[in-house]
């Protein structure tokens, strides 16, 4: 035991195992605010000086932003990514939401336990390593699906990655890899939800559908807004899976599809890295300003 002083003088006495818990706190907290600072905000420093900046470190204000924009590629790039994160955001909340609750009525059997290990599968999947499984997927001269692309019109790879196919391409590719893990998460939060909630529903005389629409959609708000917000963060920052197809269809694809490419396009091939950190550092706004707009609405913060 320590002592400690109240404001009135007298002596109290603190459990040592709190020092401990408070120590052991304050580590693990500093360990990440290390990582933080080294991996995220002097990165982050760094690009936003490279963006007000030219090649000789003078200061240019908004040039290099103004630069990006007019370049031909930047609001094809600026559309395509706009439609993936349509796509990729309705599908993830919709059908996420919609297979946890379906295994959370199947709790009680074996079938949601294999099915929840099945979901996670994908995603221990990097994500180059994903899209190189997708690249025979959608080939019709190897794939194991080649009746049902034949069916679909697709007789050739290049029919398949048409410029038109690749936002839902994507979204396919990303809901594979992505969609698992985040719906152990919620599957998770379902059961957070007190039984005496769930009971009363049922004593009610509430059908699943309104249970689920009335009572535990409701209590998943702040979840789903945690996972539109990453979601959406990392769907903006589209680049592995159209970079690969780029490469693997020889261009068919386009190697400017996303922002990222675009950015690693100024960066690597034109030699121009103040254009690529002014995109960086739109994206990164753009996101902020998302999360910032989702917590908002969404009340994220309030107390239950």
């Amino acid at each position: 035991m320590t002592l400690s002083h109240s404001p009135s003088g007298s002596a109290t006495r603190r459990p040592r195992g709190v020092d401990r818990q408070s120590r052991a706190g304050i580590a693990f907290v500093a360990a990440y605010v290390l990582l933080l600072i080294a991996f995220g905000i002097l990165p982050t420093g760094y690009a936003v000086y490279f963006a007000f900046t030219d090649a000789g470190g003078t200061f240019t204000g908004f040039s290099n932003f103004v630069t990006t924009a007019q370049d031909f590629r930047f609001m094809d790039a600026v559309g395509h990514v706009a439609v993936y994160l349509l796509f990729w955001l309705v599908s993830l909340v919709v059908f996420v939401v919609s297979l946890a609750l379906l295994l959370h009525r199947l709790a009680s059997s074996a079938v949601s336990r294999s099915l929840r290990f099945l979901f996670y599968i994908p995603g221990a999947l990097a994500g180059a390593a994903s899209v190189l499984v997708w690249l025979f997927m959608l080939d019709p001269t190897v794939s194991p699906v080649s009746s049902l692309l034949g069916m679909l019109g697709f007789d050739t790879f290049g029919e398949v990655i048409a410029p038109g196919n690749l936002a839902l391409l994507f979204t396919i590719i990303a809901f594979w890899t992505g969609a698992g893990g985040w719906i152990v998460v919620i599957y998770g939060a379902l059961n957070n939800i007190p039984k005496d909630v769930m009971e009363a529903a049922r004593i009610d005389g509430a059908s699943a559908w309104q249970t689920a629409w009335h009572v535990q959609i409701p209590m998943l708000r702040k979840w789903i807004v945690y996972m539109v917000i990453l979601a959406f963060a990392g769907g903006a920052q589209l680049f592995v899976e159209p970079q690969l197809l780029s490469l693997a269809s020889v261009g068919v694809a386009g190697r400017d599809y996303s922002l990222n490419q675009l950015t690693y396009d100024f960066a690597f091939q034109m030699n121009n890295i103040n254009g690529a950190a002014a995109v960086s550092v739109e994206l990164l706004v753009v996101s902020v300003s998302a999360a910032a707009l989702f917590v908002a609405r969404s009340g994220f913060f309030d107390a239950d």
